[in-house]
């Protein structure tokens, strides 16, 4: 709370990374800019990840993350007041006149993103276009932050849509939120990669404004968007009467060479480029900007900058540009490629002085045009949205303090019993090497039951037994309730399964939560009952591929969630694998405060001998000789006990 009286937003570190090199025009990375600047200046902390032309940039950026591997928060100090740009990699510059596409990323710049996501205390990574390649995909692969997710153009992809549509579903559910920039842009990606995304566009900088003068009108046409664009705008313009009119044509790259003119026209027709004057220039004397895209090369961010600056637009028929001129009736259209209509739009206008002032009157008092100001602060209210959800790391100061002088136990939180189907260890030989691997407590989570741990609890001397279970959902994976009283019934939906965990007095605990060779919750489903979350399992050593464990560490860090570990042994041999030390408890909610400063000791263990001994313990031994052997076993242990 500030002096008088107001709220004060909270403080971010935030990092925006661009799909496409800091020197680019593309309409991409003017977002990134203007967000990154806008919301520095409201006192956020941003780091813009980003491809660079500048070798330089690259030199000083991989020095400042060999200085920062001491001192992180130091490196994250510089972004205070302005962005810190860090060139994760030297890219060639993109081809002008041509549509930008993401190229190939280096091996280095992947790695290099995965060092400052990796050092850096950041909040959240903003990506842009994270379709791969590209440094955007790369941060979301490699980010342990709130992941928010930009979307700008609004033509589909094929590659992404079409052919690696599966792959980027993946990639695309690790996005805590997602943006379009507009409506037209949501609809293109609710099609294809269903989700919620908040329409959020982009703003046009600050002091835009016409400085035209009285005299013939001037018809702009800036190159942005595909080269056939511009053929038709040069088609249209030799269609034109011989006088009453000037046209300018401008490049960010300039010109080397000139379109060919008749004598008439070249009096007429300007070519230029930075040399000679800003692209604010160019628009700001402009009378109408043409804006001739089929579609393929939209440039939205142009026509956005051309209305702020007082142009009357004449566009043709794509839906982004419909849909900003329809938000206050603005310009005129004309159907894509058609010259014929483009010609005749454009001289309607120049024919009739009246006209050209109405419509310019209706540009200049129209609220088309937000400032990167608003845009900023919209998107400090998403991410505001986003940090709530995040679980306090506070817990309860009066519970922790009672348990301070208690001692340490071990606890493996994740084990089965014969009362599984995929499992032959007895309660007994599994209380007996639990006691034998110095464990302290038990959780006994068989899958859809929980007699096994009724019997256990029964049984055991000298060990602590949680009553738990793993239930399977209808369609949503599997979750584990700790501290049960009854059996919960398998099939229903995540949230009743939640609930009635809950209604017992348990503590919800997920299990393996991003390993797609077990029945799992999708990150969607997570993001649902993420508040219902007690805690999560952030190893399993039965889990073959290390980044599904990795995954779920940062899915625990970054939303606060108490991490947990388990054997999830199916095998006696696999039982202690890994375990949690831990302060003793009594109860549950003393084990999950207990269970937030604990610390995790994992011991190697093969786990092609655990799941080999899983296979013969439990389909390649016949019915008579499991049970012969499962009676040698009890007794073995009753005379151990």
């Amino acid at each position: 709370m500030d002096a008088t009286g107001s709220i004060t937003p909270e403080r971010f570190a935030i990092a925006q990374v661009s799909p496409y090199p800091w020197e680019s025009d593309d309409g991409v990375s003017e977002i990134v800019r203007g967000l990154s600047d806008s919301l520095a200046g409201r006192g956020h902390r941003v780091v813009v990840l980003t491809t660079t032309e500048s070798k330089g940039l690259v030199r000083d950026t991989r020095r400042a993350l060999r200085e920062a591997r001491d001192d992180p928060a130091a490196l994250l100090a510089r972004a205070q007041g302005e962005p810190l740009v860090l060139g994760v990699g030297e890219m060639l510059p993109l081809p002008s006149g041509t549509r930008r596409r993401p190229r190939g990323l280096p091996v280095d710049v992947a790695r290099t993103i995965e060092e400052a996501l990796t050092l850096l205390p950041l909040d959240f990574v903003h990506v842009h276009e994270p379709f791969a390649p590209s440094t955007s995909s790369a941060a979301l692969r490699h980010s342990r932050a709130l992941n928010v997710g930009s979307f700008h153009a609004s033509t589909e992809r094929i590659l992404s849509t079409q052919i690696g549509r599966k792959v980027v579903e993946l990639v695309f559910g690790r996005l805590d939120a997602r943006t379009a920039s507009f409506e037209a842009t949501r609809d293109l990606m609710t099609k294809f990669f269903p989700a919620d995304y908040r329409v959020i566009g982009p703003g046009v900088p600050a002091g835009l404004g016409s400085t035209r003068v009285p005299g013939r009108p001037r018809v702009v046409f800036v190159v942005g968007e595909e080269r056939a664009a511009l053929r038709l705008f040069m088609r249209s313009v030799r269609r034109l009467p011989d006088s009453g009119w000037d046209v300018t044509v401008w490049s960010p790259a300039g010109f080397a060479t000139t379109p060919a003119l008749r004598r008439e026209l070249r009096e007429r027709v300007t070519f230029s480029g930075p040399h000679e004057a800003s692209e604010a220039e160019v628009l700001a004397s402009a009378d109408i900007v043409v804006c001739a895209s089929s579609g393929v090369g939209a440039s939205p961010g142009l026509l956005l900058r051309a209305i702020a600056a007082g142009a009357v637009p004449v566009v043709a028929r794509v839906a982004v540009y419909e849909e900003i001129l329809a938000r206050d009736d603005l310009g005129l259209l004309f159907e894509i490629g058609d010259v014929e209509i483009l010609t005749a739009q454009i001289q309607r206008l120049l024919s009739d002085p009246q006209l050209l002032r109405q419509m310019a009157a209706a540009v200049g008092a129209s609220n088309t045009t937000p400032s990167w100001e608003a845009v900023g602060a919209e998107f400090e209210v998403l991410y505001s949205q986003l940090a709530a959800r995040r679980h306090s790391t506070h817990g309860n100061p009066e519970i922790r303090k009672r348990l301070a002088d208690r001692p340490l136990i071990d606890v493996d939180l994740h084990m089965h019993t014969d009362h599984s189907k995929d499992c032959a260890t007895p309660v007994e030989v599994l209380l007996g090497t639990a006691k034998a691997q110095g464990l302290g407590a038990i959780a006994i989570t068989d899958h859809n039951e929980i007699s096994g741990a009724l019997d256990a609890l029964q049984k055991a001397d000298g060990i602590k037994v949680i009553v738990a279970e793993e239930v399977k959902t209808a369609s949503q994976g599997e979750v584990i309730g700790l501290f049960l009283t009854e059996k919960i019934e398998r099939g229903m939906t995540l949230e009743e399964t939640i609930a009635e965990i809950k209604r017992q007095g348990g503590l919800v605990y997920v299990p393996h939560p991003f390993d797609r060779m077990h029945s799992v919750p999708d990150y969607e489903h997570l993001l649902a009952v993420l508040d219902d979350i007690d805690a999560i399992e952030i190893f399993n050593p039965r889990i073959a591929f290390k980044p599904f464990n990795d995954e779920a560490v940062r899915f625990a860090a970054k939303y606060r969630i108490v991490a947990g570990a388990g054997s999830d042994s199916h095998v006696a041999q696999g039982l202690g694998s890994v375990r949690i030390r831990m302060r003793d408890f009594d109860g549950p909610q003393e084990f999950l405060e207990s269970l937030r400063e604990a610390d995790i000791i994992r011991r190697p263990t093969s786990l092609l001998f655990v799941q080999a001994l899983k296979f013969i313990e439990t389909k390649a031994t016949p019915a008579g000789a499991r049970k012969a052997r499962r009676e040698r076993r009890v007794r073995k242990a009753a005379r151990k006990s």
